[in-house]
């Protein structure tokens, strides 16, 4: 898993946040990390690159839609976080990609004194997140798939009273004028009372528990898709519980998905393992063998003097790449079955065989990869 903090909360927003307010969040935490402002201050870079990072992502709006629905693990190669991902964007890289938001005219640091109005307010009333479980075979998640499902949701009970915020005036944030040695430094901020939505709830109807809120049964679809994984969740944003009262955005609906084992294939990232045990004969003399795929049974070619542990690959059987990047391989790995009985007729043909030159086994040479998959067994 990453070990990376959520976007929304480097930069202090949520999920329903305007491109505005998203640009001004990241302004006002590069202005407070700046290194001018903060001279050999390493962890203040540090805190300058991420909320740059942050802001690369959620600044554009299929970084964002991708980031919104799989998290980081969505944001992998150069269909993520660009050069913050692997490391590799300088001081130099942000201040030629982001510098213009320092700009518009004038000094960066005014807006703080001098009447300025700073901070800014949101609604911070938001209802809670709905988490579920999805199990889906291999066969969906390599080809993708769109599921119904049912849920209980928190809405606004019908015949709720609000009314305007008395705190705010229906505002949703109240200002502040502090005297400094400066001047005059205005700020805004959400309102306490209301959370930032401007109204209160006056009357809740019988049944509502203290937020006004019931529960209501749902019927959703979810769109899966291809190339998903387990552990994966998705996130659909404002299918989640109604905010108290009904005054502010819906929680989100975030799916966790689970792969159900198969009974013949284990998933490996993009690739599809596949255990086949073949005849001595046939690993003696070759054939042609049908094996299971995802897909459906291929013929696959078996050449004479096939050793046992053999990895044989079939392209592009496997999973495709949730960013675009190709698509995985089947690997198929050759066993060969040796009877555990053999009848008297047999043993004699076996015993004419041990004796010839041609069936005495022969030194091997033995690789680094045989240790690592000797070792991998008692894992």
């Amino acid at each position: 898993m990453s070990g990376k903090r959520d976007y929304y909360d480097v930069l202090g927003v949520s999920k329903s946040a305007s491109a505005e307010e998203i640009k001004k969040a990241y302004r006002k935490l590069a202005l407070k990390y700046h290194p001018d402002k903060n001279p050999d201050d390493a962890s203040a870079e540090d805190k300058f690159k991420e909320a740059a990072e942050a802001y690369e992502i959620l600044s554009n709006a299929d970084k964002k839609q991708r980031y919104d629905q799989f998290g980081h693990a969505g944001m992998g190669g150069a269909g993520g976080g660009g050069g913050f991902s692997g490391g590799g964007m300088s001081m130099d890289d942000i201040f030629s990609q982001f510098g213009d938001i320092f700009g518009g005219g004038g000094n960066p640091f005014e807006s703080f004194f001098g009447g300025g109005g700073g901070g800014g307010g949101r609604n911070s009333n938001v209802g809670s997140n709905i988490r579920i479980k999805l199990k889906l075979s291999l066969e969906d998640l390599r080809s993708g798939v769109e599921k119904k499902i049912k849920l209980k949701q928190m809405v606004a009970a019908p015949g709720l009273k609000t009314s305007t915020c008395t705190t705010c005036q229906g505002r949703g944030v109240v200002r502040k004028v502090s005297n400094t040695f400066l001047g005059q430094m205005a700020t805004t901020s959400s309102c306490p009372k209301c959370n930032g939505s401007g109204q209160m709830v006056t009357g809740r109807p019988a049944g509502a528990n203290p937020d006004g809120l019931i529960y209501k049964d749902q019927e959703l679809k979810i769109k899966v898709p291809a190339g998903v994984a387990d552990g994966m969740q998705l996130s659909m944003q404002g299918q989640g519980n109604a905010a108290p009262g009904g005054l502010g955005p819906n929680g989100d609906l975030l799916v966790l998905i689970e792969e159900v084992q198969h009974d013949s294939f284990i998933r490996d990232g993009k690739n599809v393992l596949y255990n086949l045990n073949i005849s001595f004969s046939d690993a003696a003399l070759g054939n042609s063998v049908q094996v299971p795929t995802l897909d459906g049974k291929v013929k696959i070619k078996i050449e004479p003097g096939t050793q046992p542990g053999k990895i044989l690959r079939l392209k592009g059987k496997g999973f495709p790449d949730l960013n675009g990047y190709g698509t995985g391989d089947q690997l198929i790995y050759l066993g060969v079955y040796i009877p555990e009985k053999v009848s008297s007729e047999e043993k004699k043909i076996l015993e004419k065989l041990r004796n010839s030159e041609n069936f005495e086994a022969k030194e091997v040479r033995t690789d680094r990869s045989f240790f690592d998959k000797l070792r991998s067994f008692f894992e």
